[in-house]
This record gives C-alpha cells, structure tokens and sequence, in this order.
C-alpha cells in the first residue's frame, strides 16, 4: 500500500472526525498486512540505527486515541524492532502538583527526544485541548491568569492553546526534530467490544477502570474535541494522521508504512570517516592483527 494520502488530517482544512473511516481496509487480507509490517518493522530498525549514529535528526512520534483504541499494541508490535536503546517511550497521565506549578509543555519538554533517538509519546499534550476541553473544570488547578472559573474559559483560551502547541511543534521541527501524529480512530461500538472483552476475559480484568464507563457518556465531547485538534493543528511542518483504528491489524500495517515512508525521506546514512581516522583504522587494524 504506497499511497497514504487518505490518512492524512489535510493542513488548513476544517476537519470533522467523522469525515474518516474507523473501519477503512482496502483488499489487503490480514496475512498479507502481516507480512508488509514485518518488512516494515525491518526497514525502520534498520533506519534507526542510522539516526543513531547520524545524531542529527530527532523523532518524535505522537499518539492519541481515545481508550481500547489500541495505542499500546500499536507501539509493542510496530516498534518491535527498534532498539530500546535508542528509543524512550513516555506517557502522560494526570499531573503532578509540581507539573501543575509550571506550564503545561513544561513536563512535555522533559520527555523530548534528544537528536538520535526515538521518542514515542504515549497520549501527549494534546491531552491539554481532549480531556481537559472535555472537563474544562480540571483547569482551575492550573493556576492561570485571568481564569478564576470555567465561565472564563471559552474560544479565545482554546485557540491561544492551539497556537501554543503549533508554535512549540513549529519550534522543534526548526531544530532537527521529525514529528509524526498518529489519532488511532475507534469507533464506539468497537470500544463496547473491547470493553466487554476486558471485563469478560479475566487476565484483562486489569486493563478496566469506572473511568472508562464515566469518559465513554462524554463520547461526542470527545470527538467535538478532536475534530478541533485536527483542523487547528494538523500543521504542513507536523501534520495529523487519522487511522481507521477498528481493525487493528490494518491500523498497524498503516502506522508501519507511514513511520517508514517518513523516515525514508529523511535520506539516513551512517557518518563518513574522515582520511585521517580512515589512516588510524588501519594502524589500530595492524596492531590487532600482531598482537601476542
């Protein structure tokens, strides 16, 4: 599958969610979608450790779904092949009272992949304008100026976050980091399913929560919500892509090829070797070989 373009959150497009497909497949058969992700998951190890040893481009690769989406598995099975290494994954889950005394990139920034490596953000800062648009009233523990109830929080305070985010993202592609977001698109009857399957399959028992009944009543906040995200920053420099999430073996094949045809354009090779360290290869080569 070469052509991806129908994944992608089109830059300066108002977008609704339901504009794309949660149970997209093409005639692609399971099998088949198995056997291109393993060439896939070859082909992105293989340019990881050119990243590696470049040490000049980050990655950053952000995913947001809503929950049974399949964030987890998406990351276990696509980047299998990555070295640990050179890769650091990191989730963002309720803040902490000193995240919430700084602003809310603050504990983002920490969590940055430095140039050479992978980072994957499990949930990310755009939990800023998701859950907390859904529960606005979770940013009164922010501390911000001018915002003393929620009645003080209306578009103008969405769309300066937007542009927050856009300007931080703007500023770390300025500086050698490659982002690729990912919104894994489930639909609600798909989420019942995997829901029962938790509470029905005992070994899953632990992947339910009471929250995860209380967001699903909050249903077309959230997608409100993420049709936003996607119209004010799916940016030409960090551009969203929507992946019908409701197969997940076909969700994997498409985070796969994306991930790959991204960092083929990054053109990775390993470092040339200058004449003179060439000249003391060989001599150390030589004093090797003659050891005693």
């Amino acid at each position: 599958m070469k052509d991806l373009s129908s994944f992608l959150a089109t830059p300066g497009k108002k977008h609704k969610e339901s504009d794309f497909k949660c149970d997209y497949a093409t005639d692609i058969t399971k099998e088949q979608a198995e056997t291109e992700l393993q060439n896939d998951i070859a082909a992105i190890s293989r340019m990881q450790e050119k990243l590696y040893a470049d040490g000049k481009t980050a990655l950053l690769i952000v995913f947001q779904a809503m929950d049974a989406a399949g964030k987890d598995g998406t990351i276990k099975n696509v980047m299998s092949g990555i070295n640990p290494q050179g890769c650091r994954v990191a989730t963002f889950k309720t803040p902490t009272k000193e995240e919430l005394a700084h602003d809310f990139l603050w504990r983002i920034n920490k969590q940055l992949p430095e140039k050479g490596m992978i980072g994957i953000f499990n949930r990310s800062h755009y939990e800023e304008v998701l859950i907390n648009k859904v529960h606005p009233e979770n940013l009164l523990a922010q501390s911000l100026p001018g915002i003393q109830n929620i009645k003080d929080i209306g578009k103008t305070f969405w769309m300066k976050r937007y542009e927050n985010i856009n300007a931080f993202e703007k500023l770390l592609v300025e500086n050698g980091t490659v982002i690729i977001k990912f919104f894994l698109h489930v639909s609600k009857e798909e989420q019942k399913k995997r829901f029962l399957k938790r509470i029905e399959e005992e070994n899953h028992n632990w992947k339910f929560s009471q929250n995860d009944i209380t967001e699903r009543k909050y249903w077309k906040q959230y997608m409100d919500a993420y049709s936003d995200m996607l119209t004010y920053t799916s940016t030409g420099y960090a551009p969203w892509h929507v992946i019908p999430a409701d197969k997940k073996w076909f969700m994997r094949l498409v985070v796969g090829q994306i991930i790959r045809q991204r960092m083929e354009q990054l053109d990775l090779h390993f470092p040339k070797i200058s004449d003179e360290n060439k000249e003391f290869l060989g001599k150390a080569k030589d004093i090797l070989e003659n050891e005693k």
